[in-house]
């Protein structure tokens, strides 16, 4: 059987990836802070270590107590507005974070490594969607720091075989279809989940950040997928890596929606009327942002289990609706 170590287990992608990870018969370990994680949401089969891979002992020590054959990396800061007013919790937090854990990795003999990359790469795509092969061009620290991450990988490769797979994911969201884990973040930046709250009556409205931008309703397009479906491909990209090749792949299901296609689809949805209002753009956002996943399609044969908006909403609300306080609700 074998050992993953999932970082940032206990969050909100690496949590439902860890679940997949148990059904498919792995044993994980979940190494996390718990600063936005939770461990209510942790998979009672994962053993969960409470570390932060910014204190090299304390990855060390995992990886010399347990005999790890695969890396999942999902632990990072995450937002794009917040990396463009603290820049160095991503360029130097997030990065030395990586080189902790892929020090740890590389000198225990570690061979298959997944990282959670991100669309945020693409600052300026020459094409929509945007394909695997994209000129990378952050537009933001946050983006940047998973591009010099990225690098790191490369150069791991190169010169340990440490062979990886780097996912450039869009707009997570839905929630696992049982719905008892789903998305918790504090504070609360993505759209679905702001859009379910305000349905819920926890928000007044949902303020929609720019609606002037070069689209055909003037707010911000992006591509949704669902987050069991970023898991099957976490899954599926680690099982490719034993034919000894590195690997880069964009993610989403090649379908863009609007802000407010978003703010109706879950207005039918969830039978609310969910208030709306303009706002002010955020540093960092960009106007369209859909992913072209022909490449992974094509070569590992995944695709999207959820790709209809629709769907991927009705698995969150299942989550909100039931968890209206998110994991404070789990007992």
């Amino acid at each position: 059987m074998n050992t993953i170590l999932v970082t940032g287990g206990a969050g909100y992608i690496g949590s439902h990836t860890v679940e997949l990870l148990i059904e498919q018969g792995y044993d994980v370990v979940v190494f996390d802070n718990l600063f936005k994680g939770h461990r209510q949401a942790v998979h009672p089969k994962a053993r969960l270590i409470i570390g932060d891979l910014l204190v090299p002992e304390q990855i060390q020590a995992v990886f010399d107590e347990y005999s790890i054959d695969g890396v999942f990396h999902f632990a990072s800061h995450i937002m794009v507005p917040e990396s463009m007013v603290k820049p160095w919790l991503y360029l130097r937090d997030n990065v030395v974070a990586a080189s902790n854990l892929l020090e740890a990795a590389v000198s225990h003999n570690v061979k298959r490594f997944i990282l959670s990359s991100t669309a945020a790469l693409f600052d300026q795509p020459k094409q929509i969607p945007i394909p695997a092969d994209e000129d990378v061009l952050p537009g933001s620290p946050y983006g940047e720091s998973k591009a010099m991450i990225e690098r790191q990988l490369h150069w791991m490769d190169e010169i340990y075989g440490l062979k990886s797979c780097c996912l450039r994911y869009f707009n997570a969201a839905g929630a696992h279809p049982n719905g008892h884990i789903g998305e918790d973040h504090d504070p609360e930046t993505h759209l679905i989940p702001l859009v379910l709250k305000t349905a819920l009556g926890q928000r007044e409205k949902i303020v929609i950040y720019g609606d002037d931008y070069a689209t055909p309703d003037g707010t911000c397009i992006r591509d949704y997928i669902h987050v069991m479906d970023l898991a099957s491909a976490h899954v599926a990209a680690f099982e490719a890596l034993a034919d000894g090749k590195s690997r880069k792949y964009n993610l989403g299901t090649g379908t863009g929606y609007s802000i407010r296609e978003v703010i109706d689809a879950a207005r039918v949805v969830t039978g609310c009327p969910i208030p709306e209002a303009a706002g002010a753009r955020r540093p960092g956002d960009l106007p369209i942002l859909v992913a072209d996943s022909q490449l992974i399609q094509s070569e590992l044969g995944w695709k999207p289990k959820y790709p209809a908006l629709e769907q991927i909403i009705e698995t969150a609300w299942k989550w909100h609706r039931t968890h209206p306080n998110g994991f404070e609700t789990v007992s």
